[in-house]
């Protein structure tokens, strides 16, 4: 399977905020280190797109957002281990408003009786039926129509056995109930407290539920089923019960019924009361809906702790990779570390102010594995220590409101072995890498090159295209500097070169030299895109150290290619994409059309086969502007009224594709469709 671009700047900037959100990382305010200035990017939210004046505003309303998710998951324990008087309590406490529901009151009172019974006791059964008599049957009369009916039948549990699989009250019986009752809770007190899921999470349901669609329904095997299954579980919370007053609610726009139903894959009439519970909003339902799926938090935790090591935003390092052929690379990474901790040490104690350039020294220090040889380590003290400082720590998932805001919360790790992580970052080891993306990121090709010959002179052999690139915006630079002979002397010694033994790229460098007929100022916007770039580098340097890139990258590549191949079957736009920032996501810059059009899909797959698949430069990974649709053929939707599909897909219950598939076949015509399949 394919993959897409990623825009891992707007990745990175998901990630950060659901990490804030969550209280995963420490947080600003008791932390001692200094923000790390990262580049800027994408608005998250609606929320987060207003004026600077409203961001302490926003803050407060994340961390409220947060302890409503905390009280939500504390009652929903409480009702999945049977302790629905804690329920209550807490209820009481917290959300007293929903208790005036008395449908949701009774379906509590009513799994309170049969906890009650499941005790066993005299004593049990004594309050069982108090239960009954105080707050189950006043309940049941008002609750809703059926509920005197389901009293009734409850009461059987007081002469069936809970061990009597046969009984006509084994489903009151079956501890399933429990979180069944739990899951409707918890939709209901989501709605009431607006304690959605953070955006980043409600975009990776979103992105797997479409994945395992699109390749179920294409017959394929999923790259990344090893991961999506145990990420998204199958099972959902139940629905949120729209008020009654919405129970005769006006007819709502079929398209927006049709859109909910199958980004969530709902029934029509799941659709219809999902709307009626948001009032009519649409993208209040989709958030609703969204937030019924569940995912393995632990799972998350570890994936995004992992990446955000990887991208350089928490304290930590990187664990190589568990093959077989990379058994000795550990070992020999280790003896390299702590061969180059010492060599750093003597020179930073030389060299602490000294932030000139000066000639490489030599040592012995060598990796035959890894390629690597700490030859040359020039950055200050100040420097090395001070970009470590700027990451910051990891802590781990809360559990409950009452630990303090320093305290490491119990949950997903990074703690437990956050000293030897910082031994190993400290040494310099990935620190070096995370300095030449950074080096990369500036545009500062030609210290990045001068760097990674003298840490590694094989890397370029291995890595042509990288270094092709790398030279491409040196040129550039140069150019859009009015230093027009030295751009052609970089063009000469390295371009040339590079393209001659590599036919792929003299595409390229024939419009790399067109800039020279360009205007200065524009002459640096025709290189690949500089994060793309920066990320490429690390991942290829990384892989050299036996580090393979974190699994949330192969994620969101195979997700959002499969988002794009989906909505081609659709033949629509997703009118979801920009709430939960996917657009943003596939905001990857692009060469000017001429240029892009000149990279042929060998030069992707060369950087790909040398460890820098994020290097993306042709024309495939440009999305569709706002109000056009995908570049797939449009004939058959231009030949069928939308009015059309809309009445296929509600009549006959099917897919956006099926509908407009069905009606290709009968000139677009609804009705000789519904006809002939009834028929």
């Amino acid at each position: 399977m394919d993959s897409a671009p990623v825009n891992w700047e707007a990745l990175d900037s998901l990630v950060l905020s659901f990490a804030k959100s969550e209280h995963l990382i420490q947080s600003e305010e008791t932390s001692t280190t200094t923000a790390n200035p990262k580049p800027s990017s994408p608005p998250l939210s609606p929320e987060s797109a207003s004026s600077p004046s409203t961001s302490s505003s926003h803050s407060s309303s994340s961390s409220s957002s947060f302890q409503s998710r905390v009280i939500i998951h504390q009652i929903r324990r409480c009702v999945e281990s049977g302790d629905i008087d804690a329920a209550l309590e807490q209820l009481r406490l917290h959300i007293p408003v929903v208790l005036d529901d008395h449908r949701i009151l009774f379906r509590l009172q009513k799994q309170k009786f049969i906890e009650l019974l499941r005790g066993g006791t005299e004593r049990d059964r004594e309050l069982a039926i108090q239960c009954i008599r105080v707050a189950l049957a006043p309940c049941a009369l008002d609750a809703y129509p059926e509920a005197y009916e389901e009293f009734k039948h409850v009461l059987l549990a007081l002469i069936y056995d809970k061990e009597d699989e046969s009984s006509p009250v084994a489903n009151e019986w079956s501890e399933k109930r429990r979180f069944d009752l739990a899951g409707l809770l918890s939709s209901i007190l989501r709605a009431h407290l607006h304690a959605y899921d953070p955006i980043f999470s409600m975009t990776l349901k979103y992105l797997i539920s479409i994945h395992k669609l699109f390749c179920n329904r294409q017959g394929i095997p999923s790259p990344i089923s090893d991961l999506t299954e145990r990420l998204l579980y199958e099972e959902r919370d139940a629905p949120a019960l729209p008020q009654e007053m919405f129970y005769e609610a006006p007819p709502f726009d079929e398209v927006d019924i049709q859109a909910l139903a199958h980004a969530v894959e709902l029934t029509r009439q799941g659709s219809v009361d999902s709307l009626k519970f948001a009032k009519g909003d649409l993208l209040l339902a989709f958030q609703n809906e969204l937030c019924r799926m569940k995912l393995d938090l632990p799972s998350l935790d570890k994936l995004v702790h992992e990446y955000c090591v990887y991208r350089g935003i928490v304290e930590g390092c990187p664990t190589s990779t568990p093959d077989v052929e990379m058994e000795n690379v550990q070992e020999s990474n280790a003896d390299i570390t702590n061969k180059a901790g010492l060599v750093m040490e003597t020179r930073f104690a030389n060299e602490a102010t000294n932030l000139e350039r000066e000639d490489c020294s030599t040592s012995d220090v060598t990796n035959q594995e890894s390629g690597y040889s700490f030859r040359r380590l020039r950055r200050s003290r100040n420097h090395a220590f001070g970009v470590m400082r700027r990451r910051k720590r990891w802590r781990g998932r809360v559990e409950n409101l009452n630990c303090s805001n320093n305290e490491s919360y119990t949950g997903t790790s990074g703690d437990a072995t956050a000293d030897k992580d910082m031994e190993i970052r400290e040494n310099g080891n990935y620190e070096m890498i995370l300095e030449m993306r950074e080096l990369a990121y500036k545009g500062m090709a030609e210290k990045v090159v001068e760097e990674i010959n003298c840490l590694d002179p094989d890397f370029f052999n291995q890595n042509p295209t990288l270094l092709f690139q790398l030279k491409q915006v040196e040129f550039l630079k140069l150019v859009s500097g009015g230093d027009y002979n030295g751009a052609l002397k970089v063009a000469s010694d390295h371009l040339g070169p590079l393209a001659a033994s590599n036919q792929a790229l003299m595409k390229p460098l024939k419009e790399t030299l067109v800039a020279l007929l360009q205007p200065s100022e524009d002459a640096i916007i025709k290189a690949v895109p500089l994060p793309v770039l920066a990320t490429s580098l690390q991942v290829a340097m990384g892989k050299r150290l036996g580090i393979e890139e974190p699994q949330l990258m192969r994620i969101m590549r195979a997700t959002l290619h499969t988002h794009t191949e989906w909505f081609k079957l659709q033949m629509c736009k997703d009118r979801f994409e920009q709430l939960l920032n996917i657009d943003h996501l596939k905001e990857v810059d692009q060469f000017p059309k001429r240029v892009s059009d000149s990279c042929s899909r060998s030069l992707v797959d060369d950087c790909a086969n040398n460890g820098s698949s994020q290097i993306t430069t042709c024309s495939s990974g440009k999305v569709p502007e706002e109000g056009t649709s995908p570049p797939v053929a449009l004939t058959g939707e231009a030949a069928c009224d939308e009015s059309a599909i809309l009445k296929v897909m509600e009549f006959l219950a099917l897919p956006r594709a099926d509908a407009i598939h069905l009606l290709m076949q009968y000139n677009g015509n609804a009705e000789t469709v519904i006809q002939q399949i009834f028929s």
